[in-house]
């Protein structure tokens, strides 16, 4: 079984910028219930099928797997719920922990959100000067919700 047991954060400022690699990602959803979604995903030359449970705190059951480019980006074309999420994801070690950094564009531009994996829920972890307010129990900051959702539509965004 694959166990996901991941924090989320928003980012207070840009000082991550600099520590890493961006990668373009462009994903959709063919379901966004919460007990189950299922999202194809496209990362750079990489593309994925990944199921993920409901999720129950910090932990969710999660499967990956990679599938053709071309047969992902079918169906995001094709099959995937709109908007579709696209982001720039920046991988960064800190401290002994991998930290990704998704700074959202499209409908949810302005959106920067971190997330660290852990190896069990009450794992310590030192977080960097870059790191704000946790998001990990609102799921409005989920990739499903942000789907359905968008950062620009939150009625505090709008403008």
């Amino acid at each position: 079984m694959a166990l996901e047991i991941e924090r989320k954060f928003l980012v207070i400022n840009d000082d991550w910028r600099t520590l890493g690699t961006p990668v373009a990602f462009r994903q959709g959803f063919l379901n966004t219930e919460p007990e189950r979604t299922v999202r194809v995903r496209i990362a750079g030359e990489r593309a994925f099928l990944t199921v993920k449970g409901i999720t129950k705190g910090a932990t969710r059951l999660e499967y990956e797997y990679p599938i053709p480019v071309e047969d992902a980006a079918h169906m995001l074309e094709h099959l995937c719920e709109r908007p579709l999420i696209e982001k720039t994801r920046t991988v960064i070690d800190h401290c002994g922990h991998r930290w990704e950094i998704d700074a959202f564009e499209g409908e949810n531009a302005g959106l920067v959100v971190a997330e660290i994996e852990l190896k069990s829920a009450d794992e310590a972890f030192e977080k960097p000067a870059w790191i704000g307010m946790e998001v990990t129990d609102d799921p409005r900051y989920y990739n499903s919700m942000l789907s359905r959702s968008p950062y620009s539509m939150w009625p505090e965004n709008a403008h």
